[in-house]
């Protein structure tokens, strides 16, 4: 007597008669007619709501494909209700059903689909495939039309963002997280960079949207939201992440209520390029600096900041953690000595490394390129996890790994295609502007944190070399 498994899937509520239960009623139905037996721990069923578009996306199924690779194997044929339950895409189908097939030695039949076993099956199950195919990408194209169509009319299409409930298909502010999205405009403008205001909202006990811990990104996300003044913004051809100038984005009026005024929200799109150029991703400070060089220095033997070591000096926080094999230690004032003579200098002789330092969506693509190369090395771990559990066999693992390599590859000649514009001894570079910034620095009036933010106006970076105990600044404009 053969064993079954039962691969059980829905994709939405309104599909009442693709319930799982009255999936598995005809599966059962259909193992007692041909005398099978279907244990409850080979019933692999999806939670609601999840697509068949892509396998990956699917836990229960990968569930069942790794337990399909056991030896021996645990059962001998895979029942759905329908082929489009077991894949939407053909790609997968013909993928998983023939590594099932002659790998396993496994079959996937269907209920209410019987295909035989002569060779004109091939043909009738690969027209059902391009059937189910076509529906999936059909039924995409008609909810996207019928979104876009929402949005223009200023319709809200996505869950709200926090500090908004949903109501009668209108956002409406929650009087519990409204308030603090205030706080965030507010503490930004005044000063609070990203990082900061996530660990403040932290510290508070506010949690994310989705009940998470606030970081960085998600600050500026909320910071970036046009939703607060009464708009809809909506990208119909792909996910935005946080490329916020893509020229895909459709932004509408709404009537939904406003959180904040217009000029609020302004200003502080008004301020976060400027942030975003003196302070990196942080858009803004962190915390009061502590010396006029914090967050400037750089070790020239692996590349790390320097910072506070003790009361009165400098050290790499590579060398700290362990990191770096070189002690960069040095003492603040003679560090800050070394940098203004070197700037002074470089202003009386008018030569300098000037670095086009601009926020742009060359940035953004570069930023998107090295972390879509770490999600790829987190892949290849992955790969030898399930290589070593038994998931994958030993050519599987060759060919995936090899695949995951060339794609890093790729991406790595993607990152490389550009080098950093760079000018040297330009005698066209407007120097004299930097004169009384200089006269600023020498100011002992002027307060530390004061004369970190002059030299971040102007100052890109500082590479310090304790072996030769020099430095060179690189400049922008």
């Amino acid at each position: 007597m053969k064993t079954a498994a039962a691969y059980i899937r829905v994709s939405t509520n309104e599909q009442l008669e693709y319930s799982p239960c009255s999936q598995l009623e005809k599966i059962q139905e259909y193992v007692s007619k041909n005398e099978m037996i279907l244990p409850e721990k080979f019933i692999f069923r999806e939670d609601e709501g999840i697509s068949g578009k892509t396998a990956k996306k699917r836990p229960e199924f990968m569930r069942m494909i790794g337990m399909a690779k056991l030896k021996p194997r645990p059962f001998d044929i895979i029942v759905v209700w329908k082929f489009s339950r077991f894949a939407r895409s053909r790609e997968d189908s013909i993928i998983y059903k023939s590594m099932l097939r002659k790998q396993c030695g496994i079959e996937v039949v269907s209920v209410t689909e019987p295909i035989g076993d002569d060779k004109m099956s091939i043909i009738v199950e690969a027209m059902i495939e391009a059937m189910d195919e076509y529906y999936s990408i059909n039924l995409a194209e008609e909810v996207r039309r019928g979104m876009n169509e929402k949005v223009i009319r200023g319709e809200p299409v996505t869950a709200p963002a926090f500090g908004y409930i949903i109501k009668n298909k209108q956002y409406i502010a929650d009087p519990n997280k409204a308030p603090f999205v205030k706080m965030i405009f507010d503490d930004y403008i005044g000063g609070m960079g990203c990082r900061a205001i996530a660990a403040k909202l932290n510290a508070i006990g506010i949690r994310t949207k989705r009940g998470g811990l606030w970081e960085n990104r998600t600050v500026e996300y909320i910071l970036r939201n046009p939703v607060y003044i009464g708009k809809i913004r909506w990208n119909p051809k792909h996910k935005t992440h946080r490329n916020f100038n893509d020229s895909d984005i459709i932004i509408t009026d709404s009537s939904h209520e406003h959180i904040l005024d217009d000029a609020t929200w302004h200003e502080a799109q008004n301020m976060m390029p400027k942030n975003k150029l003196m302070y990196g991703h942080g858009c803004g400070r962190k915390k009061p600096a502590a010396t006029m060089l914090q967050g400037l220095v750089k070790c020239s033997s692996c590349g790390s900041t320097l910072s506070r070591s003790a009361k009165n000096s400098m050290q790499c926080i590579g060398y700290a953690h362990g990191k770096c094999s070189v002690s960069h230690g040095i003492l603040t004032c003679l560090l800050e000595a070394m940098v203004m003579a070197a700037i002074q200098m470089n202003l009386k002789c008018s030569s300098m490394i000037l670095n086009i330092k601009r926020i742009s969506k060359a940035d953004y693509a570069l930023e998107m390129v090295e972390k879509q190369i770490a999600r790829e090395k987190q892949k290849l771990a992955r790969i030898k996890a399930a290589y070593e559990d038994g998931v994958y066999t030993l050519e599987e693992y060759k060919a995936s790994k090899q695949e995951a390599l060339m794609r890093i590859e790729g991406l790595n000649g993607c990152k490389n295609c550009k080098s950093p514009m760079q000018m040297n001894n330009s005698a066209d570079i407007p120097l004299c502007r930097h004169i009384d910034i200089f006269e600023q620095l020498c100011n002992p009036a002027v307060n530390t944190e004061c004369k970190n933010m002059i030299l971040r106006s102007f100052v890109d970076k500082i590479i310090f070399d304790r072996q030769k105990n020099q430095i060179e600044i690189f400049y922008y404009l």
